[in-house]
């Protein structure tokens, strides 16, 4: 569990993040919302320790983040980044960076790192990747590679920064329905996300970001109910009942 009180963050001569409150639980996927530059991306940084905050508290397990080392937080916070730089490896070996913090140096990978890297790309349909070279992979079969390192890492908390960019409705409705069954396994799930129907749809809760502050914090029902998204991210939104539960729309 992440506890951020007061949390204050930002970059030289740029504050972002005033005054943030929020706490991620296990057994739910919490979805970070709002427009662009509100602060989404560096709520996630600061949270695992990538950025220093410049006030306020980060607690993990209710522990001080800076009284943990850069290996037990690797141990208790796996994070999938927006964006990052493609190595001429391949998928499999990709994932294997994922267990890295329970190795020794030099980095000897036993059976078990192999089994739960395989386990790990089964689990997000990436399996007939293993072999190929990442360069020679599309986008979204990338975002695969990338989720299931994640998994490999086999913390308790996840978080992703726009996990469905790249992929197409049906592979963004397969990362979703993943979190949330990594969400009642037990682990926190937190995914900046900038389509709020799916947000609304698969989040526990959500937390809405405005010029860096949190403008509100709630189930999807609150949220929506508010018109708090609405009125933040200049869209209107509206709800159809279906046997599976509410489904939003872009109105």
């Amino acid at each position: 569990m992440i506890e951020l009180k007061h949390l204050q963050a930002g970059y030289p001569g740029r504050p972002v993040l005033e005054d943030v409150c929020l706490d991620f639980r296990p057994g739910e996927v919490f979805a970070v919302l709002g427009p662009n530059g509100c602060g989404k991306s560096t709520l996630l940084r600061t949270s695992n320790g990538l950025l220093a905050p410049t006030g306020g508290d980060i607690l993990v397990d209710g522990v001080p983040l800076e009284k943990l080392s850069s290996k037990q937080v690797a141990q208790k916070i796996a994070y999938l980044p927006q964006s990052r730089s493609i190595p001429s490896i391949t998928a499999r070996r990709m994932v294997l960076h994922g267990r890295f913090p329970y190795l020794s140096y030099p980095r000897r990978y036993g059976q078990k790192d192999h089994e739960t890297v395989r386990k790990a790309l089964e689990r997000v349909g990436a399996s007939d990747l293993a072999s190929r070279p990442l360069p020679e992979l599309s986008g979204g079969q990338r975002q695969k590679v990338y989720l299931a390192m994640a998994l490999a890492q086999d913390t308790r908390t996840i978080l992703m920064d726009e996990p469905t960019t790249y992929l197409d409705i049906s592979c963004q409705l397969e990362v979703m329905a993943l979190a949330r069954r990594l969400a009642e396994e037990g682990r926190a799930v937190v995914m900046v996300l900038h389509d709020l129907c799916l947000a609304l749809r698969y989040a526990h809760r959500a937390a809405l970001l405005c010029s860096g502050r949190v403008r509100q914090t709630g189930t999807p029902e609150e949220l929506f109910q508010s018109r708090a998204l609405e009125k933040v991210m200049g869209t209107s939104l509206g709800r159809a009942e279906t046997a599976e539960g509410w489904r939003y729309y872009y109105q």
